[in-house]
């Protein structure tokens, strides 16, 4: 199928269903803590190409709204910065110390 005719099926099909608020996305990162713990989360936002978003999120600036509700439900601020790109920021030193150590085991 084209990818015209894909996108206009999507829209017909999710045309009439409920639009969940930003909220959902702060129980989805209250899952994810539960199940994996909070130095493993980490929150993305990328918006482009996306066909919906949740009320309250329909852009990055919405972002400290969520941020808002993360603390609200007890989040530190600890917490938030790993979150927002500090457990991110420290997988990646990680991957390039690991690149390093093999490079220098050449």
């Amino acid at each position: 199928m084209p990818y015209l005719e894909e996108v206009k099926l999507q829209q017909r099909l999710i045309k009439d269903l409920p639009v969940p608020s930003y909220t959902v996305i702060a129980d989805h990162i209250d899952h994810a803590v539960r199940i994996a713990g909070i130095d493993h989360i980490g929150l993305g936002s990328d918006f482009d190409g996306i066909d919906s978003t949740p009320r309250g999120m329909e852009d990055v600036s919405k972002i400290p709204d969520l941020v808002r509700e993360l603390a609200r439900r007890g989040y530190s601020e600890e917490d938030l910065e790993k979150i927002m790109g500090g457990n991110v920021l420290r997988v990646m030193r990680q991957v390039e110390q690991v690149a390093r150590n093999f490079r220098a085991e050449k």
